[in-house]
């Protein structure tokens, strides 16, 4: 599973404990976990709770971050690639499915390149936020907006999984199925 998250912890705890909680739960399902590498933020929450946990941990850095000494020097597999461009691609090619959890811009931009790719057939599998203490319920109502002002398809919104559990995220990509693609 591919998961965005930020390079900072954020405000408040709650954010890193519900990270955790979901690093254990899919290292225990023996679900690998694809993120962008860093040790710092959710990031390095992430990967040390899943490695902590027996889980596999792969990150995909590009080589100016891994020269700007962020890369977790403790994963199962760290790939090293040319640019962002690059990054993105790889860890959409090893995702079984994608996991947005609180972060910045460059989680929300990665977040939606995915669930766009979604729509316009270019994947079929599951796109997830991971709603920490209604973290991302501001957008959730920007995206209903769309929705209201005929700008998404209301069977868009409603293949994007929202869940605030790990229990919750693992019963919803087991009965999720994708949208007809746009075009």
């Amino acid at each position: 599973m591919t998961v965005f998250t930020g390079s900072a912890t954020g405000a408040s705890a709650i954010y890193a404990e519900a990270t955790t909680e979901l690093a254990r739960a899919l290292a225990e399902q023996g679900v690998e976990i694809v993120y962008g590498g860093g040790h710092v933020g959710l990031m390095g929450t992430l990967a040390d709770a899943a490695l902590e946990a027996g889980g596999r941990v792969r990150g995909v850095m590009p080589q100016s971050l891994v020269d700007g000494e962020i890369a977790h020097p403790g994963l199962s597999e760290l790939d090293i690639v040319a640019d962002m461009h690059e990054r993105k691609q790889r860890m959409a090619e090893r995702a079984e499915a994608f996991i947005a959890l609180p972060g910045g811009a460059g989680t929300l931009e990665e977040f939606f390149e995915v669930w766009t790719w979604q729509q316009l057939g270019l994947h079929r599998k599951p796109v997830a936020l991971y709603d920490v203490n209604g973290f991302w319920q501001p957008l959730l109502s920007m995206i209903e907006h769309f929705v209201a002002e005929g700008f998404l398809a209301e069977r868009y919104r409603q293949a994007l999984i929202v869940v605030q559990t790990p229990a919750e995220l693992l019963a919803a990509l087991q009965q999720w199925a994708p949208a007809p693609a746009k075009w």
